[in-house]
C-alpha cells in the first residue's frame, strides 16, 4: 500500500513529492503464536515508515490518525497480525496516487483460522466518504484543504479454530484495542 502525494508547497511555492508507505500490514499467525503487527516489508528494500511529525512539518498534510487497525487480524487459536490505518488530511491542494493490491483477495487463514482484512482505501472529499474505488487504485485525484485519504493496510490470517483461543488472550486483545468487543463476542 503506497500513496504518492505532490503539489505546490505553501511555504516556498516549490513543487514537492512525498510518499506515504509502504504501510505496515500484519503477518499471518504461526502454528504457535500470533502474527506480527504493522511489519516492514523486506522485499520493498527494508523500507521504514517516516515519523508523522516529520511528514507534517515538511509537507502540507495532517495525520488525523496513524494506528493499528482494529479487527484486521484474522481470528484463530493464534490471531493474525494487525495492519495499520492512516487518515491523512490535505492542508493545501494536493494530488494523490495510490497503488495497492490484495483488496478483494484477503490474506487467508490456515487450519480453521479466519482470513485477515484486505487492504482498503477511502477518500473524504467535500464532506462525503468515497469507499467504492475500483480495486482501491487512485490516479491523480485532487484533494482540497480539509479533504482526506484513509489508507488501511490488511491484517494477517489466523491459525487454528478461533474457539480454541485462550480466553485470557481474547480479553487482552479487547483491552488493547486489537479486537472490538463485538467481534470478540461473535467468535
Amino acid at each position: 500500500l503506497v500513496c504518492l502525494i505532490n503539489g505546490i508547497s505553501p511555504k516556498d511555492g516549490r513543487l514537492f513529492l512525498a510518499g506515504i508507505g509502504p504501510s505496515g500490514g500484519g503477518f499471518g499467525a504461526k502454528m504457535t503464536e500470533d502474527g506480527m503487527s504493522a511489519t516492514v516489508c523486506l522485499n520493498d528494500g527494508d523500507t521504514h515508515n517516516h515519523p508523522v511529525e516529520q511528514m507534517e512539518a515538511k509537507y502540507p498534510m495532517l495525520f488525523e490518525r496513524h494506528a493499528l487497525r482494529e479487527d484486521s487480524g484474522g481470528a484463530g487459536r493464534y490471531r493474525g497480525g494487525l495492519g495499520t490505518e492512516q487518515v491523512v488530511q490535505a492542508r493545501a491542494p494536493i494530488n494523490i496516487n495510490v497503488q495497492v493490491d490484495r483488496v478483494h483477495c484477503a490474506p487467508w487463514g490456515l487450519a480453521g483460522g479466519h482470513s485477515g482484512a484486505g487492504n482498503q482505501v477511502c477518500l473524504r472529499s467535500g464532506g462525503q466518504e468515497i469507499t467504492d474505488l475500483p480495486n482501491a487504485k487512485v490516479l491523480m485525484k485532487r484533494l482540497n484543504p480539509g479533504d482526506a485519504i484513509t489508507l488501511r493496510a490488511g491484517g494477517g490470517g489466523g491459525f487454528g479454530p478461533p474457539e480454541e483461543r485462550d480466553p485470557e488472550k481474547v480479553a487482552h486483545d479487547v483491552r488493547q484495542g486489537y479486537v472490538s468487543r463485538d467481534i470478540a463476542a461473535e467468535i
